[in-house]
């Protein structure tokens, strides 16, 4: 039986199933997925393009990358060891809600770092975190020359005339939903704008029989 025991063992070790870690290997390895955690943690945190910026998320993406890669180098260094934790975290179940999908992005983003930090991979996981970073603060910044908002307006069937000539004149409008009251219409309007170019609002609030016109920024929550 120790025969074959050690058979089996000098087996896996010449497959690489079995890693002898160091202390420096782990020291290593966890400073290279924390180094990530933290640009990844302040990428998000300076160019949140949500509706409420979350720090307790903030902190999750730091945790969950460093918690990662300790578990890929328990995974590595161990194969009987890695079999009993697949099954334990098989038996997690994560039932948060996310409600910005971009979040479900960046956590992958942390889970990814993570995974190859564990794995030895430093310049790799270095490198694309890096890059990862620029091409998401990139779109940010192309992306801030026009803002989608929804418009919402009331008024009084007397004036829809008058309200659709000036809702044509935005250019890129779609209308989303439209509701009748007795005598009335609220008007829900997606409009693409330049930031601070809102002086149409005012325009269709002076409309005789508007009762209201507010505009509300568009973050897809």
């Amino acid at each position: 039986m120790n025969s074959i025991k050690s058979v089996l063992k000098e087996s896996i070790e010449q497959l690489g199933l079995i890693e002898h870690l160091t202390v420096s290997y782990i020291l290593v390895s966890l400073t290279c997925a924390a180094i990530c955690a933290l640009v990844i943690y302040f990428v998000y945190k300076a160019f949140y393009r949500g509706a409420v910026y979350s720090e307790n998320f903030a902190v999750l993406i730091v945790m969950t990358t460093v918690v990662t890669a300790f578990v890929v180098i328990t995974i590595g260094s161990n194969l009987v060891l890695s079999l009993g934790m697949v099954g334990a975290l098989s038996i997690v179940r994560f039932r948060s809600a996310v409600k910005d999908p971009l979040d479900v992005g960046f956590l992958f983003w942390g889970i990814a770092a993570g995974i190859t930090s564990g794995a030895g991979l430093y310049p790799f996981s270095l490198i694309a975190t890096a890059s990862i970073s620029i091409i998401y603060i990139l779109f940010v910044v192309l992306g801030k020359g026009r803002t989608t908002y929804v418009l919402v307006v009331k008024y009084a069937d007397t004036a829809a005339e008058n309200v659709d000539a000036e809702i044509s004149k935005l250019g890129k409008a779609k209308i989303r939903g439209k509701a009748k009251y007795k005598g009335e219409t609220e008007l829900t309007v997606d409009v693409k704008v330049k930031k601070g170019d809102t002086a149409f609002v005012d325009t269709l609030s002076a409309i005789e029989g508007v009762s209201s016109a507010v505009l509300v920024e568009y973050t897809g929550e």
